[in-house]
């Protein structure tokens, strides 16, 4: 049984861009329910303590009342304002955790995540600072230059689709996440990330130029900040991020075929 404190962070800040609506994608309706209840029920009936939402500022009050009191979740401690981008918004919700062993950070748009790949998450936390949610690759993956130009093909047994929920060690992603947003210069732009304790090995800062990085997931901010291994936990096909109108319909398909769709 696991007695250490496990927050979640789901992250629910992002727009409706991509799907073409005008309509944030985590609100939109998936089999009749915002596809963001979907991501919040699975961490509500797992071993996680607490869960901390983050959104935009102007939907706080929409997910306070029409999603955390309408569907009685108990779990969420925290609805709180996301940030321009989505490592400041991970930023947010770390700021909001007074204490925690684990912390699991994931994406409010995949809604079929399983609470038995939460809960496997967290048992590997016991051997491991950080894991990362993932697939094998279906796809033969290319890497191109600017131009369009394949300069190279990696072995396609050792690629990973990642996905969310990734899990860390309370103390290496805090520690990550304060050493990347000073490295950013991030907290002399507003005033509330000013007097954050950064303690850094300098080393790491030094051969990094995070200003080149696009930095697209929590593990990105551990692997060039902390060096820290991070362990690959076996996800599912069906964790599809909804991002997209076809991925909408992909959704409604596993919702009303869960055994026959991928």
């Amino acid at each position: 049984m696991n007695n250490k404190k496990t927050v979640a962070i789901v992250l629910a800040a992002g727009t409706g861009k991509r799907m073409n609506s005008s309509t944030a994608k985590q609100y939109l309706l998936l089999g009749g329910k915002p596809i963001l209840y979907y991501s919040i029920k699975a961490f509500e009936e797992s071993s996680v303590d607490e869960i901390i939402l983050v959104t935009g500022k102007s939907e706080i009050d929409f997910c306070k009342n029409s999603i955390v009191d309408y569907y009685n979740f108990k779990k969420v401690q925290y609805i709180i304002e996301g940030g321009k981008e989505r490592y400041h918004s991970v930023f947010n919700g770390l700021k909001k955790i007074d204490f925690a062993d684990y912390v699991l950070i994931h994406d409010g748009v995949r809604p079929f995540i399983s609470v038995e790949i939460i809960e496997d998450t967290i048992k590997n936390m016991a051997i491991h600072k950080a894991c990362v949610v993932g697939v094998p690759s279906k796809d033969t993956i290319k890497s191109v230059n600017q131009d369009g130009i394949v300069i190279e093909t990696p072995d396609r047994d050792k690629i990973w689709s990642v996905q969310t929920p990734q899990a860390f060690s309370y103390d290496i992603i805090k520690r990550a996440y304060c050493m990347i947003m000073e490295k950013l210069a991030y907290n002399k732009e507003q005033e509330e990330y000013k007097d954050l304790p950064v303690t850094r090995p300098d080393e790491n800062l030094n051969n990094t130029d995070i200003t080149s990085l696009n930095i697209t997931d929590d593990a990105m901010v551990v692997e060039y900040m902390m060096k820290c291994p991070i362990k690959m936990i076996m996800g599912s096909y069906r964790n599809i991020k909804i991002t997209t109108p076809e991925d909408l319909i992909i959704g409604e398909a596993l919702l009303e075929k869960p055994c026959e769709i991928l």
